[in-house]
């Protein structure tokens, strides 16, 4: 049973930066991974993944913004998020793409002045 455990969330101010980190209980290696995030009264949705090659996709609204990143062993996928709005306010949790593990507890994202 993979396991994933995600951290650096916390409350910043709009223009602010947050780096998130995800651990995962084994090598990710050959895996494509990605992280998600779910806003109050939203559905989870795919904010970005990265390949096994490191090729990156984004959600349009947060493109140019945040940057995702891996390391294979350990498993452990980060995400650097820069000039934070409040409407990136969510849960963020990482998964396999498509997600197919059981979600970790996630790490809650807020972004007020």
């Amino acid at each position: 049973q993979v396991q994933l455990v995600e951290s650096g969330g916390g409350l910043v101010q709009p223009g602010g930066s947050l780096r998130l980190s995800c651990t995962v209980s084994g090598t990710i290696f050959g895996i494509y991974m990605a992280w998600y995030r779910q806003a109050p009264g939203k559905q989870r949705e795919l904010v970005a993944r990265i390949t096994t090659d490191r090729s990156t996709k984004y959600l349009d609204s947060v493109k140019g913004r945040f940057t995702i990143s891996r390391d294979n062993v350990p498993g452990a996928v980060y995400l650097q998020m820069d000039s934070l709005k409040p409407e990136d306010k969510a849960v963020y949790y990482c998964n396999d793409y498509p997600s197919a593990w059981s979600w970790g507890q996630g790490t809650q994202v807020a972004v007020s002045s």
